[in-house]
């Protein structure tokens, strides 16, 4: 290999990882002035931030580890990103069925009081009970189901929202750099010298300070990368899903308790599927290998019929998922009473560049770990001083009334009368707004070009590769899109070709 290139310039702030905390963190600090540049080892959002839950949420068994703060940060939240992101975010209705023996009703109505009034709830409905024997949430239980509660939440596209903080980033001057991957970081006097490996070659890039939220290879990154003195702090826990053909019928999720005191998550996906998840156990290997192992798809199924009417199966599997927590390791015995919360650690002085590690968090919490992250080198970035600003500030897309999804739907139908009204739906849920860039010139579907498969348009493809970072069809299918439930393995070769090609035109 030559020598590696040294690029010009000096940055402010340097990113390691294009998870959800990375975009995070460089779209708050390129919107206080910084200069920014992210790299991100393979695709955004292509390793723990596409394998959530994809729940906005406050954590509601985390008050029972007195996680007070974290769940309180998290219900917050919640309504803070459904403004800024209405396309992707929305509101959904949790259904709490009670089950003697398990937790008692009284202790799950107070856990649901506090939950009401811990995060300052101003349009999400607030908790009330059910009687399951005449509400349509009990036709898909045992009949042995009797009482209830709901309670809200929120639903979010997960890998959606990394590429919209990726894209709001670069708006504001960011360099991101995917398929790019940090291989060595020196610390000079003045500035990191990361050594980049991308496309086969090698290149120098200098920053002033350097942020490693490279999610379960923070400790790889610390001492692999940086070769760090100090212990890498971080524990890895294993959460996987599956998604079957749907169960029900209406368009509320549901939370069942289980005696090992874990909780699952059965909640509607892609119109006509439903998503069972998430386990928890700790995880040793490569975080790039992790996969859906047999006992966790069993356990899952067995969960879930414990409840349903019908049983879960497990060849009524479609599609799984998993991905590795990177938390913060607080020596608790079990993975699932590991903390939440996320820490920061920095490594940093008067005399030398700063070095700022993310460890855990949740999806929900992302903007607030980037203010605090800012936070923490207001003392090494001149730009973190500036006032915090994402709190109002829509995401791409997300310029639109919290309540105004079906009204923009309605007028993309009008304005683009050929499109189908599940196309239309789905493309205001992608990109909001910004589905009229996509459409735009459009009378008709043939000038959309070539359908790869269900209602995915070349027009679409290549808005993805031009403005979101998309290069394959894994990218496409499985990130900016979940569309890869509904495409066979030739319509997606098709599409990767297709992609091959408009990459070397645009070339």
């Amino acid at each position: 290999m030559s020598p590696p290139r040294e690029q010009p310039g000096l940055f402010d702030l340097a990113i390691i990882g294009g998870g959800i905390n990375g975009c995070g963190i460089a779209r708050d600090a390129a919107g206080r002035g910084a200069t920014v540049v992210l790299f991100e080892q393979n695709d955004l959002a292509s390793g723990t931030s596409s394998a959530s839950t994809k729940l906005i949420h406050g954590g509601l068994r985390y008050l029972e580890h007195y996680e007070f703060r974290l769940v309180r940060e998290a219900l917050r939240e919640r309504e803070v990103l459904w403004a800024n992101a209405p396309h992707i975010v929305w509101p959904l209705r949790f259904v709490l069925p009670h089950l003697p023996g398990l937790r008692p009703a009284w202790l799950l109505r107070l856990g649901l009081w506090l939950y009401d009034t811990l995060g300052g709830r101003e349009r999400l409905p607030g908790t009330r009970s059910l009687d399951l024997t005449r509400d349509e949430a009990g036709a898909a239980l045992k009949p042995g189901f009797r009482r209830g509660f709901e309670y809200s939440d929120c639903w979010v596209e997960d890998a959606r929202l990394v590429v919209l903080n990726a894209r709001d980033a670069a708006a504001r001057g960011a360099a991101i750099r995917t398929r790019s991957r940090v291989v060595a970081a020196l610390r000079r006097a003045e500035c990191w010298e990361l050594t980049i490996e991308a496309g086969g070659r090698r290149e120098i890039v200098r920053a002033r300070n350097l942020v490693n939220a490279a999610g379960p290879w923070v400790g790889d990154v610390l001492t692999g990368v940086v070769r760090a003195n100090a212990a890498a702090g971080v524990r890895l826990v294993q959460g996987s899903h599956i998604v079957v053909r749907r169960l029900f019928r209406h368009d509320r999720a549901y939370i069942f308790q289980n005696p090992d005191g874990r909780i699952v998550f059965a909640i509607p996906y892609e119109r006509d599927f439903t998503l069972i998840g998430t386990t928890d156990r700790d995880y040793r290997g490569d975080p790039a290998e992790v996969a859906a192992s047999e006992e966790e798809i069993a356990y899952l199924c067995a969960a879930a019929s414990e409840y349903f009417r019908e049983p879960v199966r497990r060849e009524e599997v479609v599609w799984t998922y998993s991905g590795v927590r990177p938390l913060y390791d607080d020596g608790a015995t079990k993975a699932q009473e590991a903390t939440r919360d996320y820490v920061l650690t920095l490594d940093a002085g008067a005399d030398r560049p700063a070095l700022l590690s993310v460890f855990g968090g949740k999806i929900t919490t992302y903007r607030r770990l980037a203010e605090s992250a800012l936070e923490r080198l207001r003392d090494h970035l001149p730009a973190a001083r500036a006032p915090a600003w994402t709190r109002n500030a829509p995401l791409p897309g997300g310029d639109f009334p919290a309540t105004g999804y079906d009204a923009l739907v309605a007028a993309i139908r009008r304005d683009f009368p050929f499109l189908a009204a599940g196309h239309a739906a789905r493309l205001v849920r992608a990109y909001g707004t910004d589905a009229r860039e996509i459409l735009a010139g459009a009378t008709r579907s043939a000038d959309l070009g070539p359908v790869f498969g269900a209602d995915l348009t070349g027009r679409e493809v290549r808005y993805l590769m031009r403005r979101e970072w998309a290069v394959t069809a894994e990218d496409v299918l499985w990130r900016r899109t979940k569309l890869g439930l509904r495409l066979d393995a030739g319509e997606a070769a098709a599409l990767d070709a297709f992609m091959r090609e408009a990459a070397v035109a645009a070339a």
